[in-house]
């Protein structure tokens, strides 16, 4: 009875890993990463408010954008913790219904994110190819319901892996290879027979991240139709512009994803810093780089946080 009450409580217990061989630097190492969720924090949180506040963006690609922003802070916000409390050498310990959670929370808005990309090539789609049914067709209840859609489909999908790796026996070792604990990872460490985990997950990866980037491929395929028979050079220049900022953001965050998929599947053998190296790559880039590719390419975002950094000085500048 003690060896089984003392097996199940290591089996509960699991270890965070931060940069293995650079444990003594752990404190500098932290100061970047610092520095790079404080930007997409902070960015994201700016975005926000602005389309809260400006009642000139009550629109549906700013709708959309705000979606993103919330999806991207709530992939990246779980993680942060954890790895701070590793990194700071505060705990290197996670509990396994936690480590749960934060599983199920970082892969549910990862596919959200995913799915908010293709409501967003829907946008400029209807944008460009039928502007005059841009506001019948994209109505505030349809928004809503896109953004309930995206977020309960990826949750509902998330739970058979996760409820099979609840009764997972982890019998051997318990130290996870990042500061954060992900699916592919975790199953790694199982001492069970965790194919239907392996199938399963990558048809879900083929149907979600691959019939979205599908949708948003074909949605350009049109856009580019439409835009090709605009007479005007400036017109063309000006049409495609619109679309820029959402394709930074789809390959942002389709390129980590996919390398991350493929270092885990396929390099299992590599060096731990490749997968360390592309888990924060995944989780990190888009979060910043998204709120800065938006204020620089889209001229009221821009306006609203320069507002918001000095408002003094641009009500100065109409008046």
């Amino acid at each position: 009875m003690a060896a089984s009450n003392s097996s199940n409580t290591l089996s509960s217990t699991f270890y965070l890993t931060g940069i293995p061989g650079y444990e003594e630097f752990h404190h500098w190492i932290s100061i970047p990463f610092c520095v790079l969720y404080l930007v997409g924090i902070t960015g994201n949180c700016m975005i926000l408010h602005i389309v809260r506040t400006d009642p000139r963006l009550r629109e549906p690609m700013y709708y959309f954008l705000a979606m993103l922003s919330l999806t991207e802070m709530g992939m990246s916000l779980p993680t942060m913790i954890s790895l701070f409390r590793v990194l700071w050498s505060i705990s290197r310990e996670i509990q396994f219904s936690i480590c749960v959670v934060q599983m199920f929370v970082i892969h549910t808005f990862s596919f959200t994110e995913s799915s908010v990309l293709l409501a967003m090539a829907l946008d400029r789609y209807v944008t460009i190819c039928h502007p005059l049914h841009y506001a019948t067709v994209l109505t505030p209840k349809l928004i809503a319901k896109i953004g309930i859609v995206a977020l309960f489909r990826s949750a509902v999908l998330m739970i058979p892996l996760l409820a099979r790796v609840a009764f997972f026996p982890f019998c051997h070792s318990h130290v996870l290879s990042h500061s954060y604990c992900l699916h592919q990872d975790m199953i790694c460490l199982a001492c069970a027979d965790i194919r239907f985990n392996v199938v399963y997950g990558l048809v879900l990866i083929t149907l979600l991240w691959g019939m979205d980037s599908l949708g948003i491929l074909v949605s350009y395929v049109f856009i580019l139709h439409s835009v090709l028979r605009i007479a005007s050079r400036q017109g063309r220049l000006k049409a495609l512009n619109t679309c820029a900022s959402h394709i930074c953001a789809a390959l942002i965050l389709y390129v980590p994803m996919i390398g991350l998929s493929v270092v885990h599947r396929f390099s299992k053998h590599s060096s731990p810093l490749i997968h360390i190296f592309m888990a924060h790559i995944y989780l990190l880039v888009p979060p910043v780089l998204n709120p800065i590719i938006y204020s620089v390419k889209n001229k009221q975002i821009y306006q609203g946080i320069l507002h918001l950094i000095s408002p003094h000085k641009i009500s100065s500048t109409v008046m």
